[in-house]
């Protein structure tokens, strides 16, 4: 499979270069087009699968994070990208406040729509590896906007989520107690991992539990090659390690990745701060093989979050 399975402007004349068309549409757009003349839906053949996008659930939300997408303007995304379902969690809040509210406005604004919840959860723990934040988390204790153990267990064990979503680098670390409830349910995690929350610094706090976690970017945001390579070592030594595809844009890496751990690599777009066809063509112009890419849109996402099966969607 190359790029000759791709193709814009589905409605308009086919092209024997995909090339060609690509140049074309582009031209269109500098030439000041709108969208309805530049169509922005991708053809190819492919079920895609999305474990990184975000959803904003009000005017709070979108004020604290700066971009306004509704559910509808998603969803309209993920069909102009082939996205046929995909993870969303909510966004940052203010910090005394908690993802309670989030949680519970995320899940209902997915249903009937291609939506997946993962709940997001906070923690009092300092995630950075210094000598004064490791004494802190010593003393410290929950406060009561921070998830506690029977959050969790209210989330692991509710039909509306599928998993959870973490940002220690934004939130804090959930305490030990909620991590041995996310283990005992088994659930997938992703985490948003890089410069603020590196590999080395997951592997000591999330990887001796038992459960699948997710790492974001390939574990470099933003951009730290560094990072990302040691994130693909760490797939060597942990089985139920994943990395996804969100906002990687090197070429080498994300083919290293897939050609040493064709199971381990999931497809994320990062919407809506990235259109989900920028992802979804950075993978399908890579020089992999057809089945390389039915397991990083589809298979793989799938093992790790049954709900973005065939069956779910």
């Amino acid at each position: 499979m190359g790029t000759d399975d791709v193709r814009l402007f589905p409605s308009g004349p086919t092209r024997e270069n995909p090339r060609e068309t690509l140049g074309d549409n582009l031209k269109l757009l500098r030439d000041g087009a709108t969208k309805s003349e530049a169509m922005l839906e991708l053809e190819h053949r492919f079920r895609i699968t999305d474990v990184t996008a975000r959803l904003d659930p009000d005017e709070e939300s979108v004020a604290t994070v700066g971009r306004d997408v509704t559910p509808e303007t998603l969803q309209r995304e993920f069909r102009q990208a082939g996205v046929v379902r995909g993870v969303v969690t909510p966004g940052r809040r203010p910090a005394d406040e908690g993802y309670v509210r989030a949680n519970n406005a995320v899940a209902r604004l997915s249903v009937d729509r291609p939506f997946v919840p993962f709940a997001r959860l906070n923690g009092p723990r300092d995630p950075s590896e210094t000598t004064a934040a490791r004494l802190r988390n010593f003393a410290t204790s929950p406060e009561s906007h921070h998830a506690d153990p029977e959050d969790a267990e209210q989330y692991a064990y509710d039909d509306r989520f599928a998993g959870f979503s973490l940002d220690p680098a934004t939130d804090g670390l959930p305490t030990e107690d909620v991590l041995a409830v996310i283990e005992d349910a088994g659930a997938p995690v992703r985490v948003a991992a890089g410069r603020q929350f590196p590999p080395s610094t997951v592997t000591d706090t999330l990887l001796s539990y038992d459960f699948p976690v997710i790492l974001s970017s390939f574990g470099g945001f933003p951009l730290d090659r560094g990072l990302m390579h040691e994130a693909i070592d760490l797939l060597e030594e942990f089985d139920e390690v994943y990395l996804d595809t969100a906002f990687v844009r090197y070429r080498d890496l994300l083919e290293r990745g897939l050609l040493e751990h064709p199971d381990r690599i999931v497809f994320g777009s990062g919407a809506p701060d990235a259109h989900p066809n920028v992802g979804v063509m950075e993978v399908l112009t890579l020089d992999l093989s057809e089945d390389h890419l039915n397991k990083v849109f589809d298979r793989n996402p799938a093992r790790v979050v049954p709900e973005l099966g065939s069956g779910g969607g």
